[in-house]
């Protein structure tokens, strides 16, 4: 690779710089390289695979470990609907305590009362061709600045409709970014074209989808410990939950089923009662996997058994996650 006195050597007059006094780049060759090789275009939509500096996931920054993050504008008071009126540039992310944060009790007895009782959601006992998932999901991905101090969550709202024989549509309209603190906020907003886009409200993208096989899950104990691959571990098993909801609409005997599941699978501790970042009440179950220094988030609906969202939390050295809600899940005809 040419050094810089070979290239001005090379260019002469004709360096259009010989005569500018040249600071330090913002960013360094290195990390432009990284950046190139974690780029790539899927169905005409820029995704990010990860890199040392990039966490590509489904979800958003927290600043505390142990609590549920939402959105505050600064100065200001939180927004009564944390995932609604907080789309507006320059938000922080504000904690929510868990209702047990210190030595919270094991969560098996509390999902197996919780499966006992849950009732029908809007969906059950209905049907359609297609199914249909209203999410919102913040940092995908998350992008951390060159000397790891500064933070900044991409976030979408995406609607899919998707048929037993996997194709459909769906829609994603590009959200503004969520910041870890105000220092993020400013060192990103200070150096537009390096961060995502703010103050942008793009069109939405609407993308087809191919044909896959799709399984629905049954609510078999067996298969459902297979699907939901509990035998890695609980870590394991509450990104299949998250996986699992946000692709089918799962009915009621089978979501019954995955709270027993999840019961048996050594790790999770009950939380109780949240607020998730729509604002929407819930119960919580965590996961803290030591080895790989996280912790694993769901948040179901106390009545029906839903999950209303889910959470991947790094817990040090600094506090970064992927949060997605799931606003809506439906049966219906129409697709759009």
């Amino acid at each position: 690779m040419f050094g810089a006195e070979r290239t001005r050597t090379l260019l002469g007059p004709a360096d259009p710089a010989r005569n500018a006094n040249v600071g330090p780049p913002l960013v360094s060759a290195r990390e432009l390289i990284d950046r190139a090789g974690a780029t790539e275009l899927v169905a005409g939509r820029r995704r990010v695979r990860p890199t040392r500096r990039l966490v590509l996931t489904a979800g958003t920054l927290a600043v505390a470990v142990g609590a549920v993050a939402v959105l505050q504008p600064l100065g200001g008071d939180a927004p009564d609907t944390p995932g609604g009126p907080a789309a507006a540039a320059g938000l922080v992310l504000v904690p929510v305590a868990y209702q047990f944060d210190a030595d919270p009790p094991a969560a098996g007895p509390r999902l197996r009362a919780l499966a006992d009782k849950i009732k029908n959601a809007g969906y059950d006992g209905r049907g359609g061709r297609y199914m249909y998932h209203h999410t919102k999901v913040w940092g995908d991905p998350v992008m951390t600045s060159a000397d790891g101090r500064h933070h900044v969550a991409f976030a979408d709202e995406r609607k899919i409709w998707r048929a037993a024989d996997g194709t459909g549509q769906q829609t994603i309209v590009h959200l503004e970014p969520q910041y870890p603190d105000p220092e993020s906020r400013d060192y990103w907003q200070r150096r537009p074209g390096l961060g995502p886009a703010v103050g942008v409200t793009p069109a939405p993208s609407v993308i087809p989808l191919p044909p896959r096989e799709l399984t629905p899950p049954s609510a078999d104990p067996i298969e459902l410990r297979e699907l939901l691959k509990v035998k890695y571990g609980a870590g394991a098993a509450s990104k299949e939950v998250a996986t699992l909801y946000g692709r089918y609409v799962v009915p009621r005997a089978t979501r019954a089923e995955i709270l027993r599941v999840l019961a048996d699978v050594p790790g999770f501790r009950w939380r109780g009662e949240v607020t998730d970042r729509a604002g929407r009440g819930g119960v919580a179950v965590t996961f803290d996997d030591r080895e790989h220094d996280a912790q694993s988030l769901l948040v179901f609906d106390s009545t029906t058994g839903e999950l209303l969202a889910n959470e991947r939390l790094t817990m040090s050295p600094v506090r970064i996650s992927s949060y997605q809600v799931i606003l809506e899940t439906a049966w219906t005809d129409r697709l759009g």
